[in-house]
């Protein structure tokens, strides 16, 4: 890989003359860069699964070359170096809108190759379906030698934000520039994390999904599984940044690998026509569960409350609804008893009016309640009014504020000191009852001494009758 000493280098904050969406477009990919050369951690974290080596990271941005007759300057220059050992990448970003344009990346790519050059990398808003696809269709034969790899600007979010919070940085003014990064990155001025649209394949696989005829083989259906894992990730973020703490997505054990939580995914969608996901806020009362039902065309939000384990089911039930002062009425609302699975369900109107309607019988007591609503489902692929994201977005964000935010979840109360006895007197029953007891400790005192002193005066008397004889 050719280096120059004299390449610009990509500044944290860099100044530029350009304006629109070509100034945007610097700024993000000078911000970023020099983020991933300034924290080893995350840097590594981005480019060891493109098989750059382990070493000292340094990137430039905006570095002329001549291809022919052509002159072209690609957005940024990644180089990795140790030793005598090298690792380089060309960098090509879009922001916003932009989409990527095949003739361009086929540039890109002639260029890394002739100067050897090991990895091609394009950043934009556009979605790839798997690790191995690519956002646009190139000629293959000019990667032969050239690994072709496209980053989604969530993607980058994300892993900023995993390095952060999951994994840790060591050095704290690392850790603080890595976390202007996510700052800046999470503003949609940036134009980096514009989640705008479900895909291509969202419109087929939405109606197939009402139809009943998709199948878990069907690209489509893989496309908008991880599409939605995608607007997961999103919604945490932006919930984070509303919260101030960080929200996260919850997966169950065996979905925990990347690849099965895909699979789990896409199985679910073809087999019931839904997507799920679980996010957690931290101190909330219970996660939230997220459920797209693509076949109802329905959004249903859910949280499960463990009931009090003390006091009747009156008890129990003014409990919840004292904690519900500002939550719509037709939240649905599920008293589920123990050791049986029947369970009482009405809505919050109603139970407002009878809360007996939630009471079980005499032999049953409520050890769970089960909240949530239903929404309609935004029907458009792209963002904006009356879209999925829109509807999943601002779903998720109401049943949180209007439901579970109000909520403090049930403690046992702390165990109090038994009330001090009755001092003693010269006269009244509690000083009798101190005598007995008294006079009967005494005595069994004298037994214990008598029995253990019993052996000892045995062996003396043996003793002086010896003497005698």
């Amino acid at each position: 890989m050719i280096k120059d000493e004299q390449w610009p280098r990509a500044r944290l904050i860099p100044i530029s003359s350009a304006s629109g969406i070509e100034a945007q477009e610097r700024r993000a990919t000078s911000a970023l860069l020099a983020v991933l050369a300034a924290v080893p951690e995350f840097g590594r974290a981005l480019l060891k699964p493109l098989g750059a080596i382990g070493g000292k990271i340094e990137t430039f941005i905006e570095i002329p070359f001549k291809v022919g007759e052509r002159s072209i300057r690609p957005d940024g220059i990644i180089a990795v170096t140790r030793g005598s050992k090298s690792w380089g990448a060309l960098v090509e970003t879009k922001t916003s809108n932009s989409q990527l344009e095949r003739d361009q990346v086929e540039i890109y790519l002639d260029l890394a190759r002739e100067n050897k050059f090991d990895a091609l990398i394009s950043i934009s808003n556009q979605y790839v379906t798997t690790s191995s696809a690519y956002p646009i269709a190139v000629d293959r034969r000019k990667a032969s030698r050239v690994k072709l790899a496209h980053w989604s600007w969530v993607n980058i979010l994300t892993e900023a934000v995993v390095q952060k919070q999951y994994r840790g940085v060591t050095d704290p003014d690392q850790a603080y520039m890595l976390e202007e990064l996510i700052r800046y990155l999470s503003d949609p001025r940036s134009g980096a994390v514009a989640f705008d649209n479900m895909g291509p394949s969202w419109t087929s696989v939405r109606d197939a999904a009402r139809d009943r005829t998709l199948r878990k083989s069907d690209a489509g259906t893989a496309a908008v599984a991880h599409r939605w894992d995608d607007l997961m990730r999103y919604l945490c973020l932006d919930l984070t940044k509303e919260l101030g703490r960080d929200v996260r997505q919850s997966v169950a054990a065996n979905e925990r690998d990347p690849r099965a939580r895909q699979q789990a995914l896409q199985d679910f969608l073809a087999a019931h026509g839904q997507l799920y996901a679980e996010l957690v806020i931290p101190d909330a009362a219970a996660p939230i569960r997220v459920v797209a039902d693509l076949a109802a065309r329905k959004i249903v939000l859910s949280a499960r409350l463990d009931a009090p384990k003390a006091g009747t089911s009156k008890g129990r039930v003014s409990w919840l609804l004292r904690q519900l002062p500002s939550a719509p009425m037709n939240l649905a609302v599920e008293a589920r008893m123990a050791r049986t699975s029947e369970s009482l369900a009405e809505p919050l109107g109603k139970v407002r009016e009878n809360p007996q309607v939630l009471y079980p019988g005499r032999d049953r007591e409520i050890r769970q309640f089960v909240l949530s609503f239903t929404r309609d489902m935004g029907m458009k692929r792209d963002a904006g009014r009356g879209s999925f994201i829109e509807s999943v977005l601002s779903s998720v964000k109401s049943f949180y504020g209007d439901v579970l935010q109000t909520i403090v979840g049930w403690k046992p109360k702390a165990p109090r000191l038994s009330s001090p006895m009755e001092p003693a007197t010269a006269e009244g029953p509690t000083a009798q009852l101190n005598e007995r007891i008294t006079d009967a400790v005494i005595v069994a005192a004298e037994e214990i001494q008598q029995k253990a002193e019993r052996p000892y005066r045995m062996a003396n008397t043996q003793e002086d009758e010896t003497e005698s004889l």
